[in-house]
C-alpha cells in the first residue's frame, strides 16, 4: 500500500456481490474484513483504536467525519485496530484545538486503507437487512476487475471461528499504579483491553496488572489480587476455551470477577451458555440496556457481534451456584449481564468505561469495588 489517498478511485465490494464506490481516504491499496456499521455520532478515533474493531471495516453512520482530526490522547490502544473505515463526507479541514495531525493522515501514517463518498445510508440499511458481512476496500493499483475482487473478498476467513484476542492481547505484564492510596489490586486478562479501563480502575484507588491473554491461573495467584477483570476483545467467544478455563479457575477460589464484553461473553460460556452470532452486532453509543433486579435504564457504549443465549430475568443452575440474566438490551432483547446470585461475579457486554460515549454504567467499577470490599 503506498501512502498516499484523497484522490484515487476506490470500491468497497461486499460479499453478496453489492459495490459502492467512492475515493481513496487514507492509504491506498487494499484491506479486507468484516463489514460492519457504528452508529456513534462522535469519538471516531476511540473506535478506530478499539482492539475490538480488529478484522473489520467500520461504517461510519454519521455523515461527517474528521472534524476533530487526530490527538495524541484520545487512543484506546497503541494502534489503530479496524481493517478499513467507511466514510460519506469527510472533513476539508481539521477544527479541534487538541488536534495534532488529520484523521486521513493518521491513517495513512498506520496503513490504513478507506473510502470516502460512500452512501452509508443506503450501506448501512443494506447491512441492517442483509447481515454483516465479509467486504474489502480496493483503490489504486489494488483495484481490478469486479469479478476478482468479489473473489478476494469472499475467500478471506469468516469472523465466525475467528480467534483474534491473542492478536490484540499484551505480550507481556504490565501495571497502572492507583490515583493516590492503594486501596485494591485487580488483575485485568487483556483480551483487547481499552486504555480507558485501567484509567477507571486507577481513580478508584486500585492498582491494576494488565496480564496477557495466556496468562494461567497459577500466575495470576502469584500477583495476589483482590478481584479479577475480564476485558473486551475481538472475535469469536466460542474459540476462547483457553480464557473460559482460567475464569472457571477464578470462579473455583471464590474471587471477584467482573467482565465486559468479551469478557462477559466469556463468563457466560464459563457457567454454562452457550454464544451465537448476531446479524449485525450492536455498535454504537446509545443502546439502552435494562437491569432486571431494579428496572434501570442505562444508555450505553456497545461493540460487538456475538452474544450470549438467555432471557431477561432467567436464572439457571451452575457449577458455582445460581446465577441470572441481569440485563438485556431494550432494543431487541439481546442479554446484557450475567451474575452469579450467590456469588462474587458479574459482568455486561456494554462498555462502562464509555470512551467515547455516555457514562450511565460507571458506576459497575464502584460495585466491582464493593464487591472485593465485602469480600
Amino acid at each position: 500500500m503506498s501512502e498516499t489517498g484523497g484522490t484515487a478511485a476506490a470500491a468497497l465490494v461486499l460479499e453478496d456481490g453489492r459495490i459502492f464506490r467512492g475515493t481513496a481516504y487514507g492509504a491506498v491499496g487494499q484491506t479486507l474484513g468484516e463489514a460492519v456499521f457504528c452508529t456513534a455520532m462522535t469519538g471516531y478515533q476511540e473506535t478506530l483504536t478499539d482492539p475490538s474493531y480488529h478484522r473489520q471495516i467500520v461504517v461510519a453512520a454519521a455523515p461527517q467525519i474528521g472534524n476533530t482530526g487526530w490527538n495524541d490522547e484520545d487512543d484506546e490502544s497503541g494502534r489503530i485496530w479496524v481493517a478499513g473505515y467507511v466514510v460519506r463526507d469527510p472533513a476539508r479541514r481539521v477544527s479541534n484545538w487538541r488536534a495534532t495531525t488529520s484523521l486521513p493522515e493518521a491513517m495513512r501514517r498506520q496503513d490504513v486503507v478507506g473510502i470516502a463518498g460512500v452512501d452509508t445510508r443506503a450501506l448501512v440499511r443494506h447491512l441492517r437487512t442483509s447481515g454483516s458481512m465479509k467486504a474489502g476496500i480496493f483503490s489504486g493499483p489494488a483495484l481490478g476487475d469486479a469479478e476478482e475482487l468479489l473473489a478476494r473478498v469472499t475467500g478471506q476467513p469468516s469472523m465466525l471461528g475467528a480467534d483474534l484476542a491473542g492478536e490484540v492481547s499484551t505480550e507481556s505484564l504490565y501495571t497502572i499504579e492507583p490515583t493516590g492510596e492503594r486501596r485494591r489490586t485487580v488483575v485485568a486478562v487483556d483480551l483487547g483491553i481499552k486504555t480507558n479501563t485501567p484509567r477507571m480502575f486507577a481513580a478508584r484507588g486500585m492498582r491494576v496488572h494488565v496480564v496477557p491473554a495466556t496468562t494461567s491461573i497459577e500466575q495470576i495467584l502469584e500477583l495476589a489480587p483482590d478481584g479479577v477483570f475480564l476485558s473486551n476483545g475481538p472475535g469469536d467467544p466460542a474459540t476462547q476455551d483457553g480464557a473460559v478455563a482460567l475464569t472457571r479457575g477464578v470462579l473455583e477460589r471464590g474471587l471477584p470477577l467482573f467482565g465486559i464484553c468479551f469478557g462477559n461473553q466469556i463468563l457466560g460460556r464459563a457457567l454454562g451458555r452457550g454464544t451465537y452470532k448476531m446479524k449485525f452486532g450492536h455498535r454504537g453509543i446509545n443502546i439502552p440496556v435494562v437491569e432486571h433486579e431494579t428496572g434501570r435504564i442505562s444508555i450505553t457504549a456497545q461493540n460487538h457481534g456475538f452474544a450470549l443465549e438467555g432471557e431477561r430475568g432467567e436464572r439457571f443452575d451452575t457449577p458455582f451456584g445460581r446465577a441470572e440474566v441481569s440485563h438485556v438490551c431494550a432494543n431487541d432483547g439481546t442479554v446484557e449481564g450475567l451474575r452469579l446470585v450467590d456469588g462474587r461475579a458479574f459482568s455486561v457486554q456494554y462498555h462502562p468505561e464509555a470512551a467515547a460515549g455516555p457514562h450511565d454504567a460507571a458506576y459497575l467499577f464502584d460495585r466491582f469495588a464493593g464487591l472485593m470490599e465485602g469480600a
